[in-house]
Formats: C-alpha cells, structure tokens, sequence
C-alpha cells in the first residue's frame, strides 16, 4: 500500500487518467474529487461490500426480500447525505 500525505488542493495521478483531489479537510474525514474516464466505475468500498454479501446470500439462499429491502433503504438515505 502507497501511503501519500496531501493538503487541501494537493492531488494524485493514477495512470495518467484519474486524479484524486482533496477538497477538504473537516475533523477526521477528508473530502476528495474525484476527475476520471466516464467509462471508470467509482464506488465506495462499503456499498461495494454490502452489494457482494447481498449477492452471496442470495447464491446461497441465506438472503431474503427484507434484507434486500434494508440494504435499499440504507443505500437511499446515504446518496441523500
């Protein structure tokens, strides 16, 4: 893992395609822009590992239509955060 310490307005370059911007600092979170490809997926690590284990359960018949629904209604609130 590359560690990188940033400033506000400072950036990195991944691949010559994808630039990470910190655009702010409050506290212990940091705001980050994120300049990419239209064609790059961007996702957070956390819907993406709620989307698998949902996944799995579902292959595995663990799953049921109210976690489903849950994990909709969490997703829903967070994209209006």
């Amino acid at each position: 893992m590359l560690i990188l310490s940033r400033k506000r307005g400072q950036s990195i370059i991944i691949n010559n395609s994808i630039e990470i911007i910190v655009t702010g600092i409050e506290g212990d979170q940091v705001k980050i822009g994120i300049v990419a490809p239209l064609e790059m997926n961007i996702i957070r690590k956390e819907v993406l590992d709620d989307v698998r284990s949902i996944n799995q359960k579902s292959i595995t018949s663990e799953g049921d239509m109210e976690s489903l629904m849950e994990w909709s209604k969490r997703t829903k609130k967070n994209k209006k955060k």
